[in-house]
């Protein structure tokens, strides 16, 4: 192994979690959080990684982001007809992990998954620039491309076809993913990190504390 890579490390303990200091309610443990870390203005605070698993069991993941959240769920956006949406067709389970480093704080989260109306899809479309609403009307996403040129070729060609004015594409709009387990996660020194998992157990919310 790269010795290199072996000493790559960290030390936690800017903060502590506790069960005494969290609140009962993961959903509003997650706005705290999630909050600070806007506040902060951390890059990005709203990325999140999102996990599936195919039909043939392959998990996979990548980085989204969050663009609304409620005690209804999470949610993001994206092709129907990638990857991921079609893992999702197939098994509606996900998983959700946010990670911000400054703060020395992550979140876990799991659950399933669905589609969002096709209104609230439309609203959050229209309110996209109208480079990125082109840009999910013309990409094939996951599927092979030529090159980077046929890409722009497409945006064109639909520019020239449509002009500015389009409706959102039936492929294209939004899943909520609603949790029945959170975990938040504070770095701690020698890695004897917090963690805090909430488990949903008959319509309650109960949360126990897990060893690092």
């Amino acid at each position: 192994m790269n010795k290199d890579i072996k000493k790559l490390r960290h030390e936690y303990g800017q903060r502590s979690l506790t069960r005494s200091e969290i609140n009962s309610n993961p959903f509003t443990q997650f706005r705290i959080w999630f909050e600070e870390a806007v506040k902060m203005q951390l890059p990005d605070a709203n990325a999140m990684t999102l996990a599936t698993v195919s039909p043939d069991n392959r998990p996979s993941a990548r980085i989204l982001l969050l663009k609304d959240f409620s005690e209804k769920g999470f949610c993001f956006f994206t092709n129907y007809q990638s990857r991921k949406g079609k893992d999702i067709d197939k098994n509606a389970y996900g998983a959700l992990v946010f990670f911000w480093p400054e703060l020395e704080r992550q979140i876990r989260i799991e659950g399933k998954i669905t589609k969002l109306k096709a209104e609230d899809s439309n609203q959050y479309f229209f309110e996209r620039p109208i480079g990125s609403r082109m840009a999910a009307s013309v990409s094939p996403q996951s599927t092979e491309i030529e090159n980077r040129e046929s890409l722009i070729e497409m945006m064109n060609q639909f520019e020239n076809e449509h002009g500015t004015i389009f409706n959102r594409p039936d492929f294209w709009g939004g899943y909520q993913l609603q949790p029945d387990l959170f975990e938040f996660w504070q770095g701690r020194e020698n890695r004897l990190n917090d963690r805090i998992e909430y488990t949903l157990e008959n319509k309650k919310w109960k949360h126990r504390r897990l060893a690092p």
